[in-house]
């Protein structure tokens, strides 16, 4: 005999149980209706069938007045006579089989439908008013206060009576459910062989039209007999576990709360656990929690899409939580979210807690087993080889220690916005590191204000690296914090709840309440622009604690035209020079690069100067006041930050401004792009980042030369190698349609390669000709 449900998962009573009862309910309900209906055909069937045999026997008399009337003719009298009595045989069968089918079939039915259907409703009926007490109980249990112990141990001792009372009535159904799942098959096949016989011995005269169930019959009446001791025989079996069972302390949850990381079905954990909600209400709801395929999920039903709370496992933390009312919770912190759970019970907490970090450090296993981390793979890729560039073996030694130089920057040791040690995500384009709880508040900004990735889960690109190490969390911090001295707000640490590092950050980066407000009209201030390398930056800004980050110098007084802030003077630089660009300027060379005191310029304005020295730090502050990335200086051809940082060949430049949103693709007034500029100086590595970030490689300037036609002039093979290989990949992505590649692996290596080698070994890729002049 099958046994339909299982005794230990009715003790879960999960929803895979209620489901299954569900299906159990819905055939034992149609199974009573079917078999409603099959009496009444049957009795309708034995009426017609008698009316049918008296109208035969009538027939069948006729038949023999006829023989009689011609009894002179002894052929038809004999063949009449022989018919009649076959016939006469036959009804007295039919009769027979009606009878038959009066005992077999209506009566063993309607046995079936009035005894045994009838108790299992009622067995049901009782399952059902215990899991009603179950839940009350339950529920009352969860909302016991903590600092009530009397009303707690009244609601633990009802939890309990109304949990021993449950699993003995959820043991009896199933019990019941098991019995009638065989007694139904048992009858139902005893009935149906009753019948098959009735009617093979109506039919004996017709043996032909019958044999070919004479094989069946024999086989299913065998069959029948085995099922029937082997039903007997199950059934005691069942019996005395289902007693053994019984006689067990109920009202324990040892074998729920196993973690089985090797389970078959791949889920590792479930149980019920109650959730609040995110909304405004913060309302608790039960569900059934799983640890699953890396996730944490949960369900209301069985037949519910489970609802993902953690997409990876990886990037979360778990840790108890005191800070409510109810007892026994815990929360589970990922990057965008934060979800507050509770237990019905402390054992179940920290099996719950134990579970989750349990299945954390699974995930990493498996990835160290699967794949090597982001920085093998960028110390792999570097040092692989590739692309048709040669010299790069060896290089992607240095990409490692470069992801080493971030976390080693001033500051980086701890979450630019709480403080926590260690952190390991980081925001690209501010160039800071955050911790797990800041990084998902940074990401909830939007990537307008703070592009968020991880420092040990993703891949980095080496410009990335190289602008992360030109930062760094001190220096920011020195320009977005910098009137933190003068604000009441108290900056949050380690421990303080996610609302006020939210509250924080949003003040910080959003609102810009802490930075230095922009002089006032007629003021002084010691901002100024200095051409400085980026570790020389770095330098300045970690040994100086005090005073203003640039001293002023004297300004150069031929400078060109640029905006000043309301108020200011700028009658000395009106008429001077009044094109903004020499020569060199307008053939997209480099200005000159003299220290300059440009505390009065408008941020557009100090955005464009300090990206053609480059300053990092001066970038990051005009950003914060507001710069538009995607200035243009009216005196010096409509030329933006961009192109400044292209003119001081600034790799970290042009990323950092890229990140921060500067348009790719803006031209000057000579039609010329970044891209252009690039090519015209020969810069290969400015030349591979711009692919990159979709730079047009098909815009014609206002000479109508596009990027590869001038490096084809300047013979410069890297560029033109470049330009040609992004444009031969995106042309056979567009002829490959919906179904093509995302890219081209080998398109990928060349310019990984041509990146590694920018960053790490510019001086590979020298110029090979002179400029040209349009």
């Amino acid at each position: 005999m099958t046994v339909k449900l299982d005794f230990e998962e009715c003790l879960k009573d999960s929803p895979r149980f209620r489901s299954e009862i569900e299906v159990v309910q819905g055939d034992v309900s149609e199974l009573e209706t079917r078999l409603d209906k099959l009496i009444k055909q049957c009795h309708s069937m034995l009426e017609a069938g008698r009316a049918y045999c008296q109208t035969s026997k009538i027939f069948v008399n006729g038949l023999r007045d006829l023989g009689r009337h011609c009894s002179s003719d002894n052929l038809m009298g004999e063949c009449i006579e022989k018919f009649s009595s076959k016939l006469q045989d036959i009804l007295e069968t039919q009769g027979e089989v009606l009878n038959a089918t009066q005992e077999s079939v209506k009566m063993k039915l309607q046995t079936f439908v009035k005894e045994d259907v009838r108790k299992f409703k009622e067995v049901r009926k009782e399952f059902e008013r215990s899991s009603e007490s179950l839940e009350g109980a339950l529920v009352k249990n969860a909302q016991a206060p903590r600092g009530k112990a009397h009303e707690v141990e009244e609601a633990s001792s009802a939890l309990l009576s109304a949990r021993k009372f449950f699993r003995s009535e959820a043991l009896d159904y199933v019990l019941e459910i098991n019995v009638i799942e065989a007694k139904k098959k048992t009858d139902i096949l005893l009935v149906m062989l009753s019948l098959i016989e009735a009617q093979a011995q109506f039919f004996q005269y017709g043996h032909h039209s019958l044999s070919e169930l004479e094989e069946f019959r024999h086989s299913l009446n065998e069959e029948h007999t085995q099922l029937v001791l082997n039903s007997a025989r199950e059934k005691r079996d069942m019996e005395q576990r289902h007693a053994a069972i019984k006689k067990k302390d109920m009202s324990y949850d040892d074998s729920i709360m196993d973690f089985n990381a090797e389970a078959a079905n791949g889920i590792v954990m479930e149980g019920y656990l109650y959730k609040r909600a995110s909304n405004a209400f913060k309302t608790w709801s039960r569900r059934w929690f799983s640890i699953q395929k890396n996730q944490l999920v949960y369900q209301k039903k069985f037949k519910d899409q489970p609802t993902v709370v953690v997409e990876d496992l990886r990037l979360c933390t778990v840790k108890p939580s005191g800070d409510n009312e109810r007892r026994f919770c815990f929360e589970v912190v990922s990057p965008s979210k934060s979800c507050l759970m509770q237990a019905d019970t402390e054992r179940q907490q920290q099996a719950w807690m134990s579970a989750v970090q349990n299945s954390i450090a699974s995930a990493f296993q498996e990835r160290r087993e699967d794949t090597h981390s982001p920085r093998e793979r960028c110390n792999s890729t570097s040092s692989g080889g590739g692309g048709g560039v040669p010299g790069e073996q060896g290089e992607g030694s240095g990409r490692r220690e470069a992801l080493d130089e971030v976390q080693a920057i001033a500051g980086n040791q701890q979450c630019c916005d709480c403080g926590e040690v260690g952190p390991d995500w980081a925001s690209i384009n501010l160039g800071i590191t955050l911790c797990i709880v800041c990084s998902g508040i940074h990401r909830s900004l939007g990537v307008h204000f703070s592009k968020v990735r991880s420092l040990t889960l993703d891949s980095w690109e080496p410009e990335l690296i190289k602008l992360m190490c030109e930062l760094g969390n001190a220096a920011i911090n020195r320009i977005y914090e910098a009137r933190i001295q003068e604000i009441t707000i108290k900056k949050p640490q380690p421990s303080s709840p996610r609302g006020d590092k939210e509250s924080w950050i949003r003040s910080k980066y959003v609102e810009k309440k802490f930075i230095q407000k922009l002089p006032e009209a007629g003021g002084s201030s010691n901002l100024l622009l200095r051409r400085s390398s980026g570790r020389r930056t770095r330098a300045a800004t970690q040994d100086r604690t005090t005073g203003p980050l640039w001293p002023p110098l004297k300004p150069k007084p031929s400078r060109a035209t640029l905006p000043r802030l309301p108020g200011q003077s700028n009658n000395d630089f009106a008429q001077k020079n009044n094109t903004g660009l020499h020569k060199a300027d307008e053939e997209g060379q480099e200005e000159e690069r003299e220290e300059e005191d440009l505390s009065t310029l408008h941020p557009g304005a100090l955005l464009y100067r300090s990206a053609g020295q480059p300053n990092f730090l001066v970038m990051a502050d005009a950003l914060a006041h507001g710069a538009d990335v995607n200035w243009l200086n009216a005196a010096s051809h409509s030329r933006s930050p961009l192109l400044q940082a292209v003119t001081a060949n600034s790799l970290a430049a042009c990323e950092f401004l890229l990140q921060n949103g500067a348009s790719v693709n803006q031209a000057d007034t000579h039609g010329r792009g970044p891209l252009h500029h690039a090519t015209v100086l020969g810069h290969t590595g400015l030349v591979c980042l711009f692919l990159k970030r979709g730079a047009d490689y098909n815009a014609k300037d206002k000479y109508q030369k596009d990027p590869i036609g001038i490096a084809v002039e300047n013979a410069n093979a890297d560029i033109v190698t470049l330009l040609r290989i992004a444009k031969m990949n995106k042309e056979m992505r567009e002829m490959e349609g919906a179904f093509g590649q995302s890219g081209d692996e080998t398109y990928h290596d060349i310019f990984r390669d041509f990146s590694h080698m920018a960053s790490n070994n510019p001086e590979k890729l020298k110029r090979r000709s002179t400029d040209p002049r349009p």
